[in-house]
């Protein structure tokens, strides 16, 4: 079962929302069937109901990834476990299309769109995945770019758990403003430790008058 694919789902819902910026991408059907990718007989089924749903789940995502980086292990579990349980996956066993040298199929199991509406079977897929990603590697593997304003959600599968930014473009802009900053801070101590020595040197002059 490709788990570890179907955690995308996540992240990339979440992220069509930047609310420290007052972005939100999430405006229409046709944004909804995007974020479905190459599954098209699932895209095809959104309709304009969908955006409203699909909001929904998305800030009850967003909701998950702010506990796992506040730390709030428990919580973040919690608000998981509620949307496996209103949104439950239904696996099959699917080819795909997909077959080896011999000609035969390639089988394995697969999560089937949900018979209800295109907003259940993405939040379906998306919380199998994320809580696949969160059992399999931790909860503090589920992150919040650290570059202000930026609050974009990732998954981190560094191996040494390194992760902050959501893209190596956050990563290189906080690189940069760091650097700025500590050159910011050099000079001042530069200009301070300056002003000290120019003090101390008239304090010496005034004395040996």
């Amino acid at each position: 079962m490709e788990l570890a694919y179907y955690s995308d789902y996540a992240v990339r819902l979440v992220n069509t929302e930047e609310p420290t910026r007052g972005k939100d991408t999430l405006t229409s059907v046709e944004a909804v069937r995007d974020l479905f990718g190459i599954n098209a007989s699932a895209a095809r089924r959104a309709t304009d109901a969908d955006v409203t749903r699909f909001r929904s789940v998305r800030a009850r995502l967003r909701a998950v990834f702010e506990a796992a980086d506040t730390g709030d292990e428990t919580l973040a579990v919690d608000l998981l476990n509620s949307l496996l349980l209103e949104f439950p996956v239904s696996p099959q066993i699917s080819g795909h299309d997909h077959r080896d040298e011999d000609g035969r199929p390639l089988w394995h199991m697969h999560l089937a769109d949900h018979p209800s509406n295109a907003t259940a079977g993405y939040a379906a897929i998306a919380a199998m995945g994320l809580a696949f990603h969160l059992t399999e590697y931790g909860v503090d593997r589920l992150g919040l770019c650290q570059a202000p304003p930026c609050r974009n959600a990732y998954l981190d599968t560094s191996t040494n758990r390194s992760r902050r930014y959501c893209s190596d473009r956050c990563a290189t802009r906080a690189n940069v403003a760091a650097y700025r900053a500590r050159k910011r801070l050099e000079a001042e101590r530069s200009e301070n430790s300056g002003l000290v020595a120019e003090s101390a040197q008239r304090s010496t002059a005034s004395g040996e008058r």
